[in-house]
């Protein structure tokens, strides 16, 4: 379907792709990833003609439809299933030639072919493509300008769903869905009838979907067929394969040089050391198998633990100005929660969310804060404000004013900026840095509640694992805003849904919420969660946490097990060189220590791993 050979071009300096070289099947539904930069949203814009590269050839079939969601956000007065409608360009053009033609032969053309793309079922079909991206019917009729860029830009991607391209390209779709939305869209590309390459970071978006992973490093594409977890048991199973070999070919390299060293100056042996010269040429250089480094993400953790509850409500309002967004809360926040908060956009979480930060005062109702309650706020439009000409040395010493210059470029590479790199200008970083620092900011005084709003939307996958981690090291209570199912899956223990004005406990896990959107999304009534008055669900006593977060809980234990298994056997194959002490002993007694550390922490997670096993 789509084959790439030999393509090669550079952005500037950097060299982007370097003679890569992927043959894409038919009926392939590929996610593509790499690393932020890499090039991803570049192959893109060479695959529809937009940029050319410096050589190399791209091919697919003769008019071959292409569907892309464009950069800028739709705009204007027309209507947005109108939009989405016009989308589809053949039934435009058939239902205009429909008004005026004469010829009656041409008529029952135009009528035949309407009936063959099914052309009168078009405005259901949109207005459900609509609806699961969550536009409700009155606001289908409403148009585009009455929208923020974020909701028009989900018009764009319904307006390419509708119109059903044979290869359809996606750069990071749940950017801007929730996680209702994001929901409905994994399961619509589950079943999609054509081509699809996606561009994406969502592990649970690439395992549900992907039939194939197609993955750019280092200027090379490679395609792995299966999902995303199965792309990674194939890469570290190539990764293995290819530390041997080159183990190999090392031992092969030294023992020629020791050979020609040996011989050379001997008259007799001139001719064999000579020969082993060009076979040490022909050998070329050991492949060298690199692991990028992910930085680990720091949030500090409360210095003094309050007292539960740190933040209940009672009968609570919300609202601006004389507009009530929220009431009848009744809910209490404990000093090491974590909660999920679900919802579609628009239905007041960002509200719910300012009033937990202090940032809007209820209108009625009783709410009483812990005193002392220190509360960081992380949003994702905040990384569009940041100040262009700061750096993040700059950022942390204005919020450590009189610090000596070590201290802060400590703090700086804390967060993941060490070196040169804490004085880059903001405008040069990328979106995963400025996520970074943004995290960085809003957790600096180690607070005991950490909102976080949309807090993957730069990252990759690597960095979102590392981000679980660092949500599930916090001491403090974390209150989540997120369309990414993996991190809400691996780090919320509670679910509270934002929902028909109020916000009460949901009372199940993440799969049984699908199931409801996907339900409510599909019109199934019956399907639907039965409507309760808003009340706290009861809190789960200490060591006896429900089976929907004992689950949780063991899944990331589990997890955190494989993970230090799987460095550990990398240590044991290093240390299992029998020269690796006489090489570089300084080397082998870090990774000695290293061990240690790696089997300690090992079965302190088999511990955690046996004590949630005995709770279920």
């Amino acid at each position: 379907m789509l084959s790439i050979d030999d393509l090669t071009y550079r952005l500037g300096e950097r060299l982007l792709f370097d003679k890569a070289s992927v043959f894409v099947p038919p009926r392939t539904r590929a996610g593509f990833v790499g690393r932020n930069g890499a090039g991803k949203t570049t192959l893109f814009r060479i695959i529809c003609g937009e940029i050319a590269g410096e050589s190399g050839t791209i091919s697919l079939p003769a008019r071959l439809k292409i569907g892309r969601v464009e950069q800028e956000a739709p705009g204007g007065p027309t209507a947005l299933v109108d939009f989405v409608l016009a989308a589809d360009t053949e039934r435009a053009t058939l239902l205009e030639r429909a008004e005026t033609e004469t010829d009656p032969h041409e008529i029952a053309e135009i009528q035949t072919r309407l009936v063959d793309i099914d052309a009168h079922a078009a405005p259901a079909r949109a207005a459900a493509i609509l609806s699961g991206l969550g536009f409700d019917a009155e606001a289908q009729r409403r148009p585009l300008s009455e929208f923020s860029g974020g909701w028009r830009m989900r018009v764009a991607l319904a307006a390419v769903l509708f119109s059903q391209p044979e290869l359809l390209l996606l750069d990071e779709p749940t950017n801007y869905l929730d996680l209702e939305g994001t929901l409905w869209l994994v399961d619509y590309l589950a079943h999609y009838p054509a081509n699809v390459v996606v561009i994406s970071h969502d592990r649970d978006l690439l395992d549900a979907v992907a039939t194939h992973i197609l993955h750019l490093e280092r200027g090379k594409l490679t395609i792995y067929k299966g999902n995303y977890s199965s792309f990674e048991s194939q890469r570290l199973e190539a990764r293995a394969l290819a530390a041997k070999a080159g183990k190999k070919q090392e031992e092969r390299r030294r023992e020629l040089q020791a050979f020609v060293d040996r011989f050379r100056a001997k008259a007799t042996k001139a001719r064999q050391a000579q020969s082993r010269l060009k076979m040490l040429a022909k050998l070329g250089p050991a492949t060298a198998v690199v692991d990028d480094e992910v930085l680990p993400i720091y949030l500090p953790s409360p210095e003094k633990p309050l007292s539960p509850p740190i933040i209940a409500f009672e009968n609570v309002s919300v609202g601006y100005g004389e507009r009530t967004v929220l009431s009848r809360l009744s809910l209490s926040l404990s000093n090491d929660d974590r909660i999920g908060l679900l919802g579609s956009n628009g239905n007041g979480k960002s509200t719910f969310a300012k009033l937990l930060a202090g940032r809007l005062e209820p209108k009625s109702g009783n709410m009483v804060r812990a005193a002392k309650l220190e509360a960081g706020f992380f949003a994702q439009h905040q990384v569009d404000d940041l100040n262009e000409k700061d750096s993040p040395y700059s950022v942390f010493a204005a919020l450590m004013p009189g610090a000596p210059e070590a201290r802060i470029r400590a703090r700086a590479a804390q967060t993941g900026f060490s070196g040169a790199r804490a004085d880059t200008k903001v405008e040069r970083l990328s979106g995963g840095e400025k996520a970074r620092l943004l995290l960085g900011v809003a957790s600096f005084y180690g607070p005991h509640l950490l909102i976080l709003d949309e807090p993957t939307n730069h990252l990759d996958i690597d960095s979102r694992a590392a981000l679980v981690e660092a949500i599930n090291a916090h001491e403090g209570a974390i209150v989540l805003v997120s369309h990414d199912r993996y991190l809400l899956e691996a780090c919320a223990d509670r679910l509270w849904l934002v929902e028909g004005g109020t916000v009460k406990a949901f009372d199940g896990d993440v799969d049984e919420y699908a199931r409801y959107v996907l339900a409510r999304a599909n019109g199934d009534a019956r399907e639907q969660r039965k409507e309760e008055e808003p009340r706290e669900a009861p809190r789960p006593v200490k060591g006896k946490r429900d089976a929907g977060q004992s689950r949780r809980k063991l899944a990331a234990a589990e997890e955190r097990m494989k993970k230090l298994a799987e460095l550990l056997a990398r240590v044991d194959a290093a240390l299992a060189d029998p020269s690796a002490f006489s090489r570089n002993p300084q080397e082998a007694n870090r990774l000695a220590q290293q061990r240690a550390d790696l089997a300690s922490a090992l079965a302190e997670a088999e511990d955690q791993w046996l004590s949630l096993s005995d709770e279920g």
